[in-house]
């Protein structure tokens, strides 16, 4: 890493941080979780640390698919008005993760932006490679919005949010509600994403041994989820090939300087900006892909008072 100008604050942490890893088995990918886990969990219980309920639920899958495991976050606000939601769909390469994953910013979200936050626990590749991702991630929105307003939830400021993966599961459901006249969100928060799998920016192909996510780990994450496809790839696989992203919500999409994904998502937030969707891009220098795990960096602070504010400013009146 010492050829990448890294951030100071940053740079202590590197030591510790995967890099390029074997992805190449079911069997692979668990241990490596079972290992990296841990540096993204607290033993604290978020209700303890921060003001808000969490609620454990399960929901019918789409079209007779398993049933889906939500969780939900609602801050400790009084009064009878109804609240913002926001529908997180955590990250991972479409290999890993689950809803612990994202557990302490969903309630640090909840408990910062007023609002009620929905989690889901979609099914991973490889075991489960594409649609399965994408039909939980749509069944959960569908469920948010038919339940809204047994939740106390305000249907008209929803938004969807989503790291790295679940930045491409996110706007995959965007675009899966447009074409179908389903949910309309008001809001959609992209942060790191993954939109491409054709792996041909400059920054993929510089960026081949960068920590957390790099080239090598890329090409496995799209081989595993992309493996039941046969013939063209879907635009709601990988949204970069959508030849229409107009009438899509507004947008927020953050960009990390050494990060194989920082080219897709400025192109994105340009072809976005072409199809006239109003689009904020924040691009941060020094930093790379999920660096905002070390939470104590500045840069990371930056990019969570920035998430925070947009948040605020798209949902509350």
């Amino acid at each position: 890493m010492s050829k990448y100008q890294v951030d100071p604050d940053l740079q202590p942490f590197l030591p510790v941080l995967p890099g390029v890893v074997d992805f190449s088995t079911q069997e692979s990918i668990n241990a490596f979780w079972e290992k990296f886990a841990e540096l993204n969990r607290s033993g604290e219980s978020q209700t303890e640390k921060y003001d808000v309920s969490v609620e454990n639920l399960n929901i019918s899958g789409l079209n007779g698919d398993p049933d889906i495991a939500l969780r939900i976050y609602r801050p400790a606000i009084e009064g009878s008005d109804k609240l913002p939601a926001i529908y997180e769909i955590h990250g991972g390469g479409f290999i890993i993760g689950d809803l612990d994953m994202q557990d302490a910013w969903c309630a640090f979200v909840a408990q910062s932006v007023g609002a009620v936050v929905v989690s889901v626990d979609y099914r991973l590749a490889p075991k489960d490679p594409y649609p399965a991702a994408p039909d939980d991630c749509y069944a959960g929105l569908l469920w948010l919005f038919e339940n809204a307003n047994e939740l106390g939830i305000d249907s008209a400021r929803i938004a969807i949010s989503g790291q790295s993966a679940g930045a491409c599961l996110a706007l995959s459901t965007t675009l899966r509600a447009r074409d179908l006249n389903g949910p309309k969100v008001c809001f959609q928060l992209l942060e790191i994403p993954v939109v491409d799998d054709r792996l041909e920016t400059p920054s993929m192909l510089d960026f081949v041994d960068t920590p957390i996510w790099n080239l090598p780990n890329a090409q496995w994450g799209w081989k595993h989820y992309l493996s039941a496809v046969e013939g063209e790839i879907p635009a709601y696989a990988s949204p970069a090939r959508s030849n229409d992203l107009s009438n899509l919500p507004s947008t927020y999409i953050s960009t990390m300087e050494f990060d194989p994904l920082r080219d897709e998502g400025i192109e994105l937030a340009t072809r976005l900006m072409q199809a006239k969707v109003p689009v904020e891009l924040h691009h941060y220098s020094g930093t790379f892909h999920g660096s905002t795990i070390i939470n104590t960096a500045e840069s990371s602070k930056r990019i969570t008072a920035h998430t925070l504010d947009a948040l605020k400013r798209h949902l509350t009146p």
